[in-house]
């Protein structure tokens, strides 16, 4: 047993010196457990380390703000892989159709796109939380911004640093609400994760998550002309895998955008594992290689591979580049093997894009080391929530509801655990 535990224990079920619960983190997990908590009749003292709460939230808002799916429970579930099981337990209790309906009570109508995911009417993240902030302050939660938390002291206080100084605080209950380790500038720095090892907390090391990835090297042709530009209706796959439609877009190293984010877990996984992961793409999926190969193999006269890509099959522009890139100069111009490329280019990838640059992160606190309720069992009456737990998904609502739906549970499980061990 860590030895830090026993003066912790001593902290949390001695007379304690608040009558209140304390949030760490004011991201969706963290809001949503304050707002469990509060209506319940629990003082609730929530604290973040910027100068403004759900940052990371709003800008997750910016070109529209998604906030879940619409598909069927069994495929929602089936999006968090392999913690699918641990994810569906909160889920069970505010899954999609529930967070809709918990919008809608903060008066923010929703629809559903065309492409199944779900979105406030207006489209804005801000309206939404400047709502949801009401509700919380009419329920009595005090917020308490530029407060970062630093960890236990030597005798299991909580130590907050802020502008003033600093406090040790001795709440009655603990849920922390962190975050993964991407975008640092608005909060979610990782910073938690050595803190909570050094009590046993069982921690699975952060990597990033929907997230771009490099080549070895682009050519400085490709890169001058192309960086930046999208690669539109294709389809791409990593071997094992079928294929996925979508876009991405070319960097000055890699790839990167909606249909890598969607795969980036099993191509992460796969470069831990081999130091590299080769995905296919489908430059033309309405089309197939005998089709393909039929219209390149005609005559094209004077015309080069190029205009005859582009007259035959209308392959130009990035997409050429890239055959140009990945082929070699005998194939390209063959026209069997050019439409056997053009079906399935072969794309080495070496490396994730720093966890920094990514949308959200793999690993955190492991299921193992908590109870049902979200406690950690090495800390009793400290509850995790949100993206600090060991569990990804793609975008599309996935993270967001994965998001509400832990911070009700935790705030559930701290609940069960005041009720059992001190009066409210």
């Amino acid at each position: 047993m860590p030895g830090n535990f026993s003066r912790y224990l001593r902290a949390m079920t001695s007379a304690p010196s608040s009558s209140r619960v304390a949030i760490i983190g004011g991201g969706p997990a963290g809001l949503m457990a304050a707002e469990v908590l509060s209506q319940a009749g629990v003082p609730v003292d929530l604290y973040d380390g910027m100068p403004s709460v759900g940052r990371k939230f709003l800008l997750a808002g910016v070109g529209g703000m998604n906030i879940t799916h619409s598909e069927s429970y069994p495929a929602f579930v089936g999006r968090y892989g392999g913690q699918s099981d641990w994810v569906a337990s909160w889920l069970r209790a505010f899954d999609a159709d529930a967070v809709r309906g918990w919008i809608h009570g903060l008066g923010i109508e929703t629809f559903v796109g065309t492409s199944g995911r779900v979105f406030p009417t207006d489209m804005k993240a801000a309206p939404l939380l400047r709502a949801w902030l009401k509700r919380l302050r009419d329920a009595g939660v005090v917020i308490h911004t530029r407060h970062r938390w630093q960890g236990w002291s030597a005798d299991g206080a909580l130590q907050i640093s802020y502008p003033q100084g600093e406090l040790a605080l001795r709440p009655r209950a603990v849920v922390l609400a962190l975050g993964g380790g991407s975008w640092a500038r608005l909060g979610s720095d990782g910073a938690w994760l050595p803190w909570l090892q050094t009590q046993g907390v069982q921690v699975a090391p952060l990597q990033a998550a929907n997230c771009g990835f490099d080549v070895v090297a682009w050519t400085p042709l490709l890169v001058d002309k192309f960086a930046g530009a999208p690669l539109k209706n294709v389809a791409i796959g990593l071997a094992g895998n079928s294929m996925r439609l979508g876009e991405c877009v070319i960097t000055a190293t890699g790839i990167e955008g909606s249909l890598i984010y969607a795969l980036s877990s099993a191509i992460r996984e796969a470069i831990n594992l081999d130091g590299a992961a080769t995905v296919h793409i489908d430059l033309l999926p309405s089309m197939t290689v005998d089709k393909i190969a039929s219209l390149l193999g005609r005559p094209r006269g004077a015309n080069s591979m190029a205009k005859h890509l582009h007259r035959q099959v209308h392959i130009d522009g990035v997409k050429a580049a890239l055959l140009r890139e990945l082929t070699s100069k005998d194939d390209f111009a063959d026209p069997q093997a050019l439409a056997r490329a053009i079906k399935a280019l072969p794309l080495t990838l070496v490396k994730a894009r720093p966890i920094d640059e990514a949308i959200s992160t793999a690993g955190g606190v492991m299921a193992a080391g908590l109870d049902e309720g979200l406690m950690l069992k090495a800390m009793p009456g400290v509850f995790c929530a949100g993206e600090m737990l060991d569990w990804e998904a793609p975008t599309g609502g996935y993270l967001l509801t994965a998001c509400f739906a832990s911070g009700r549970w935790a705030a559930q499980g701290v609940l069960s655990w005041l009720r059992a061990n001190t009066p409210l």
